[in-house]
């Protein structure tokens, strides 16, 4: 008696169902990326942020001052330590001086002036400076100073 046995086809791959995979559009957005890239900017903002205040250095006069309202608006003029003068971080000679502060004034929209001067230009200088704002028409000056370290006392 022999018995016959189905024959399968050969082959270790014939009980293997071939199906077809279809790619969707995923529901799901990966944030993994997005919080990379908000990350990075956060920390550029926070470094570049105190260096957008003002571009020329000055070592400004320690004093015992209150902080400036944030509301207060008006042109920066700076002095530094060479005695060079800058109007809104623009180079200016004193010659063209008021010429260059008037346009400044215009495009800023303001009538008032804040003066930064390093601690080492002289008196004179910055007097001069403040002669010249008043004789272009500048009614409210603003001195910016640095506020004085309180120390403690050792005993």
């Amino acid at each position: 008696m022999s018995a016959t046995l189905p024959q399968s086809g050969g082959g270790f791959r014939s009980g293997f169902i071939r199906r077809r995979v279809e790619y969707g559009a995923l529901s799901e957005i990966n944030v993994t990326n997005l919080v990379d890239v908000i990350l990075v900017l956060l920390i550029i903002f926070m470094i570049s942020a105190p260096l957008l205040q003002s571009g020329i250095e000055v070592d400004l006069p320690k004093t015992k001052t209150t902080a400036i309202n944030p509301e207060e608006e008006g042109l920066i003029v700076t002095i530094d330590t060479k005695s060079g003068i800058y109007i809104a971080d623009k180079w200016s000679r004193l010659d063209n001086f008021e010429a260059n502060l008037k346009k400044e004034l215009e495009k800023a929209a303001t009538g008032g002036v804040f003066l930064r001067a390093d601690s080492l230009v002289s008196y004179g200088v910055v007097i001069d400076v403040i002669s010249r704002l008043r004789a272009a028409g500048v009614t409210e000056i603003g001195l910016i100073t640095q506020p004085r370290e309180k120390r403690e006392r050792r005993r």
